[in-house]
């Protein structure tokens, strides 16, 4: 007969218990984590937003932002506010230098959000910046690298009709080489998925939000 002690095995409840208590805990630490560290996500993307601004509309020395909804354009006054966030610029004379328009849509991985530097004195989009983006690395986040992709936005044709009612063309993709329009964006070579979704994501909001800027330009331009 052995004299080893007689070592009760463990209950299958009290495993479920010690189980559920350790996740609890991971849970209480990944929630404590989030509200740490959130303000800090939240003060770098906004500054990141912010700089982006500037870098999409040249000579812009400060800015005012706004909301678009319903075909109304109104002053920024509180986060909670609805609508498109659209960010005009000025020089340091006041004078209207362009719009910055909050964009998104479907990526080839997750959803695409890029900001569209406007011009309305030549019609026409003068610069991009990809804000968030999930694209494959050393493929589609060359929208946000690769110069020649870029240079589709120094002076890209939205013009309006003159009713200001649609855009006189369609803003669309066309293969390396051979964009001949100023509507045209040339994709990237093995990134057509992620040079589409820019295309389309630039089309779309150029048709819905162009039209009612034009309608509120005064407004803009006074900056309230």
């Amino acid at each position: 007969m052995s004299d080893a002690p007689n070592i009760a095995e463990p209950s299958g409840l009290k495993m479920i218990a010690v189980m559920g208590l350790i996740g609890l805990g991971a849970s209480i630490l990944l929630v404590a984590t989030y509200r740490t560290t959130l303000p800090y996500v939240e003060a770098n993307r906004q500054a990141y937003l912010e700089q982006a601004v500037f870098d999409v509309l040249p000579r812009t020395s400060r800015k005012a932002t706004f909301t678009v909804e319903k075909g109304v354009v109104e002053p920024l006054v509180s986060k909670e506010q609805p609508g498109v966030r659209v960010h005009a610029g000025y020089d340091s004379l006041g004078t209207l230098t362009g719009i910055a328009i909050e964009a998104r849509g479907q990526g080839f991985q997750d959803v695409l959000k890029i900001l569209i530097g406007y011009n309305p004195a030549c019609e026409c989009v003068v610069g991009m910046k990809v804000l968030e983006s999930k694209e494959t690395p050393g493929l589609g986040d060359k929208i946000e690298t690769d110069e020649r992709f870029r240079s589709n936005f120094e002076s890209l044709d939205v013009r309006l009709s003159p009713d200001g009612r649609k855009l006189v063309e369609k803003v669309i993709l066309v293969k390396k080489g051979e964009k001949h329009e100023a509507w045209q964006i040339e994709a990237i070579t093995g990134a057509t998925i992620s040079s589409r979704a820019i295309t389309s994501i630039i089309d779309a909001s150029a048709a819905d939000l162009l039209p009612v800027i034009r309608a509120n330009l005064d407004i803009i331009k006074e900056g309230r």
